[in-house]
Formats: structure tokens, C-alpha cells, sequence
């Protein structure tokens, strides 16, 4: 079997590896457009929970990990001069340049002709009569766009602007910096790579980095050129982090992350089949994973399904139908994550420290899942809710509409919701007399929050003494619940929760300020 991949970076090298490596009879080449030793980035990163299956197909990247890598265990915020660790989070990190060499001398060792500063354009590739393309040529895949009507590709942009520095500052595990400057919120996503250098990802709103007049660098030129303006802005502005370090460059400018998914993995064309892997076919926030990882995981599919489906579009379909599933939970998990980024800001601006570390760490975890990981820093959390409150978060008294309420959890039916000294009327318009609640159904698609947004603010304005949330999603729920709460400072009630865990976790994050519970229901 004659396999031409096309890419050099982790992915596509670790498929070409491992397809040799199973099978020295097949002729497998790695195309790359760029010269082996240019590296745009600074580290890759990696969770220990997902690294067995990486390291039982081939020891490089735990060789990589293991002699020039960085391992921790603890996550910590920072914001206001106070820093908050959060433990049980392995996870380890190495320069992308060290990982790459490594991959390289792995892949020839193996047998893989390595080709680099070619450009293979894909009519070219498919007419080199190959039975296999391997598109490991990353999000903005040329050979995936060349087929789009197959694999329809699509692309959701986030809102949020970020770029990739690096910094010889030495993180000692991945860290989140949180920075109010003259123009706004900038946050950090820092972490040790190894070799005297830490990654340093900043993320930031479109307005203000639009303030900060940021938005002057040509991001429409070729790669290579850094926006050298944004680094001494963001090395002025994080100066009292990054204790006289400085901020480095590589290809470094802005752009907003795209989530990417194919419908279809894989095409046939004449002889020659083909199949996406990795950026590819899909990416998810690096917040939560390594786009490195992800690939990775794709190449030991692919193969495994190429070593034991004997025809080859049935091996791809086989590897399609083991790896969509799996990456599709994983770009679920990430959207909420992703979601967090796009608001960091007011989330910043609203609550205290300690909470607003907690809501960061609870973005997909409940309470009962984030204590399995560390019950200290939870505890924490609780005994400061305890200090300003009084009581446990269900168990805390609060005062709505001039009402006193004993607990958070509230009786609600289709028409009020049921609080001590009488009803509050659920509706959509003012209240003729009297207190009223305003009945806010969420979207079942983000895309629909505008319009419910508008009508929020709205009621708000109209007097609405509480916001009611129903319907939708957990996400966009929870998104509306923190508009009510975090800019138009108006206490929400939740509906659809139906777990204790899950109503706890809501309101000790300060996400929400009551819990509606249906009559004859319960928690």
C-alpha cells in the first residue's frame, strides 16, 4: 500500500510512524510545505487521563514528556493579587519544536520517507496514484476545502480574540492571570514548557482589544511576521506577573478560534482514497484540550482500522464511526469552556475572588465532581459562601421583592411562582400593579440569544423585580441567567434543574440566585 501524508506536524507524523511501523511493507511519505525546522508556537499540552492510549501505540511522546517535558498537577487563578489552586489536574506540556524533532527521527527510524519544503498542491498528490491521502494539513486544509461538497466542513467563530506568545517566565503549572488594564479585561493562559519557556496565550473581548487598538496588524499576510505593537502592550500590561520577564514571538498575531467539524472523514477519488485527521476534520477550544492530543488519538484509529479492515474505504468508515462520536463529546464539553472565555470579563468584574474561581473550575464540572478532584479548594469555596451568608447556599435566606426568603429553593407553576406573604406573577410584560417576575423561555441554539437578550433588558428596565429562566439548554440557560445577574444586576430564578448537585453548583458559583422547584417535585 503506497500512503502519502500530507502535513508534518504531530499528527500526520504519528500516522505515518505508526502505519510503517505496523506494516513495513507499505510505501509511506510525509509531505510538509515548510522547512523541518520551522515551528510556529511554543508548547503542546496534555491531560494524563488521556495519554495511555497515546503511549501504549508508541512511546515518543512519553519519551518527549518524560526527558523534556513538564509535569503539575495543580491549576492556579490569579486575579486582584490572590491566587487560588485547584489540585487533581495532571497534566504535562513540551515544546512543540522538541516534540516535532523527536516525531521526525521516530518517523524515519520507522521507515518513513520525510519530505519537507514541498508543497503538494491536491490535484498533484491524488494524481501521484497513492491509495491513501492522509489530509493532515490542519484547519485550513487545502485538500478538505478542494472536496468540501464531501466532507462539508463548517465553522462556528467564537467571539473572543486571543494570541499565542511565549514568555521566559517560569509558570510552574498551567495558570489563568486575570488583568483589568486602562482598556478593558485580558486573561492569560500560562504554562511551563520546558527549555526556560512557558507558553502565554492572552484572550480578550473584541471591544477591548479594539479599544487597546490592537487591531492594526495585517493578520492577512503570510505566516511568519508577529505583531510586535500587541506584545509590548500586553508585556507593559501583565509587567507586575511576569517579574522583568519578556514576552516572545512566533507567528504570533490575533484571530478568534474556530470550531471545526466535517460531516464526511473520508472521500474516494478514482484509485486513490482519502481521509481527514486531526484540524483537518475538527478542532475544540484549547482551553480544555490539546488539538495535538486529538490528532494524535485520530492516527491510532486510523491505523488500528487500516491493520484489521482488510478493504480500505471500510477501514476509513470504520475509523469515522470510532472517532467521530468520541470528538464530538469532547467539542460538546468544550463549548461551555469556550463559552467562558467569550465573558471572562464581566464574570471578572462581578463577583469576588474566591467565586470567581470557583465558577471558572465549575464551567463543566459540578460541585460533587470538582471536590472528587479537591475537596480543600471546595471547601473553601463553601466556607466562604458560609461567611457572607450565613448557612449553606440551598439553605441561605435572601430578600426578593421586599420578600424574606427562607432557603433558595422556591415553588413555581405555570403561572407564579409561590414565595412566603403571596404569589409573584410570571409574565412577559409589566405587572399592572405589584412586584412581577419575568418569564425569560432560553433558545435551544446560542445563535437565538440575541433577540432574548434584548427582550431581557427590556424587562429589566420595565421593572421586572426577578428574572425567571426556563427552557432551552444548560448553556444557554445559564448564559441568560448571568446577563440578568452579572450586567443588569437583577436576581434569577432557574428552571429545568432538576439535580441537587447541579442547584447547589449553580448557586455557589453565582450563576443564579434561586431554584425553581415544581409542585409535588423535589431536589
Amino acid at each position: 500500500m503506497r500512503i502519502a501524508v500530507l502535513g508534518g506536524g504531530p499528527g500526520g507524523l504519528f500516522a505515518a510512524t505508526l502505519a510503517k511501523a505496523s506494516d513495513p511493507t507499505r510505501e509511506v511519505t510525509v509531505f510538509e510545505r515548510n522547512r523541518a525546522d520551522d515551528t510556529f508556537g511554543f508548547g503542546v499540552v496534555f491531560s494524563d487521563a488521556t495519554l495511555a492510549g497515546i503511549h501504549a501505540a508508541d512511546p515518543v511522546l512519553r519519551d518527549a514528556l518524560g526527558d523534556h517535558g513538564v509535569h503539575w498537577d495543580p491549576i492556579e487563578v490569579r486575579l486582584y493579587g490572590e491566587r487560588f489552586r485547584c489540585a487533581g489536574n495532571g497534566m504535562a506540556a513540551v515544546e512543540r519544536r522538541t516534540l516535532l524533532k523527536l516525531m521526525r527521527q521516530r518517523a524515519a527510524a520507522a521507515g518513513v520517507t520525510l519530505r519537507f519544503a514541498t508543497a503538494m498542491a491536491p490535484d498533484d498528490l491524488l494524481a501521484a496514484g497513492c491509495d491513501l491521502v492522509v489530509a493532515a494539513d490542519g484547519a485550513n486544509s487545502q485538500l478538505r476545502d478542494r472536496f468540501a461538497e464531501t466532507f462539508e466542513p463548517s465553522a462556528e467563530t467564537a467571539t473572543a480574540k486571543f494570541i499565542w506568545l511565549g514568555t521566559t517566565y517560569p509558570f510552574e503549572q498551567l495558570t489563568f492571570v486575570h488583568e483589568r488594564g486602562p482598556h478593558g479585561v485580558f486573561a492569560v493562559h500560562g504554562y511551563p514548557i520546558g527549555g526556560g519557556v512557558s507558553t502565554f496565550i492572552v484572550e480578550t473581548d473584541e471591544e477591548t482589544w479594539r479599544r487597546a487598538g490592537l487591531d492594526e496588524f495585517d493578520v492577512t499576510q503570510p505566516p511568519g511576521p508577529s505583531d510586535e505593537r500587541s506584545r509590548r502592550y500586553l508585556e507593559d500590561l501583565f509587567a507586575g506577573q511576569l517579574d522583568g520577564h519578556r514576552l516572545l514571538v512566533n507567528n504570533s498575531r490575533w484571530g478568534n478560534f474556530r470550531t471545526r467539524s466535517a460531516a464526511r472523514w473520508h472521500h474516494r477519488v478514482g484509485p486513490t482514497a482519502i481521509a481527514l485527521l486531526g484540524d483537518s476534520a475538527h478542532t475544540a477550544h484549547f482551553s480544555v484540550g490539546s488539538g495535538t492530543k486529538m490528532a494524535m488519538e485520530d492516527a491510532i484509529a486510523l491505523v488500528a482500522a487500516l491493520d484489521t479492515v482488510g478493504d480500505v474505504d471500510a477501514a476509513l468508515g470504520a475509523y469515522e464511526s470510532v472517532r467521530q462520536p468520541q470528538v464530538a463529546k469532547i467539542q460538546g464539553s468544550a463549548r461551555p469552556s469556550l463559552s467562558w472565555w467569550e465573558h471572562f470579563g464581566r464574570t471578572h468584574d462581578a463577583l469576588p475572588p474566591w467565586q470567581f474561581a470557583y465558577h471558572f473550575f465549575t464551567r463543566f464540572l459540578t460541585d460533587a465532581k470538582l471536590r472528587r478532584r479537591d475537596a480543600g479548594f471546595v471547601a473553601a469555596a463553601h466556607d466562604a459562601w458560609q461567611a457572607a451568608h450565613g448557612a449553606e447556599p440551598l439553605d441561605s435566606p435572601i430578600e426578593i421583592a421586599g420578600r424574606h426568603l427562607p432557603t433558595r429553593l422556591v415553588t413555581v407553576d405555570d403561572q407564579a411562582i409561590r414565595l412566603p406573604g403571596g404569589a409573584l406573577p410570571l409574565s412577559a410584560a409589566p405587572a399592572t400593579d405589584g412586584a412581577w417576575v419575568l418569564d425569560v423561555p432560553a433558545p435551544a441554539s446560542e445563535g437565538d440569544l440575541t433577540a432574548v437578550l434584548e427582550s431581557l433588558a427590556k424587562g429589566v428596565t420595565a421593572g421586572a423585580a426577578l428574572i425567571s429562566v426556563r427552557g432551552g439548554t444548560a448553556l444557554t440557560r445559564r448564559l441568560i441567567c448571568e446577563e440578568a445577574r452579572m450586567t443588569h444586576h437583577t436576581p434569577v430564578l432557574t428552571l429545568g434543574i432538576t439535580d441537587r448537585d447541579a442547584a447547589l453548583t449553580e448557586l455557589l458559583s453565582g450563576r443564579t440566585d434561586l431554584i425553581g422547584v415544581r409542585s409535588g417535585e423535589s431536589l
